[in-house]
């Protein structure tokens, strides 16, 4: 069972990470960084995010690799990253993540972490960044077709259309 988990999650970073390419090539480098107000945040923020969650809860708590998060950093750029720069970032650690979750074993999930202040065992972490991910990917995907408007063509299931 926990195999099949773990593919499972392969599977959502694989098509989160698609959504997240899908959308960001349709967007400029200008509005990569828009944000209709201040207390949202642009598509650049939330793509510097999730590199730093996906990093400090899975590549460091579960892989064990060296990370120091600055998390308020994350939300507080303006722009300066290029929209190329953010993907291949992202891109990059979300393979380092899927070869870690890839080599985790039973123990491994059942292994107790603190990440963030959160008690949790290496299953509540692999559930945590899928979901995380899930959340942030739609922001994204709604973010982009308000931009871009329905011309853009966006349409992640359209096997679904007409339901």
């Amino acid at each position: 069972m926990e195999r099949r988990f773990l593919a499972e999650a392969d599977q959502y970073f694989e098509e989160y990470l698609r959504k997240i390419r899908e959308c960001a090539a349709l967007l400029s480098e200008e509005q990569v960084w828009w944000r209709p107000n201040e207390a949202v945040n642009s598509v650049g923020n939330l793509l510097l995010h999730l590199r730093g969650n996906l990093s400090q809860w899975v590549v460091a708590a579960l892989g064990g690799q060296p990370f120091e998060r600055h998390r308020a950093e994350e939300f507080r750029a303006r722009g300066g990253v290029a929209r190329a720069e953010l993907l291949a970032g992202l891109e990059e650690t979300v393979r380092s993540v899927r070869a870690v979750i890839a080599g985790l074993d039973g123990s491994a999930l059942e292994r107790r972490h603190v990440v963030q202040g959160c008690d949790t065992d290496g299953l509540g972490i692999v559930f945590h960044v899928v979901e995380h991910m899930s959340y942030h990917t739609g922001q994204i995907v709604a973010t982009t077709k308000q931009l871009t408007g329905p011309q853009a063509g966006i349409e992640f299931y359209p096997q679904h259309r007409g339901e």
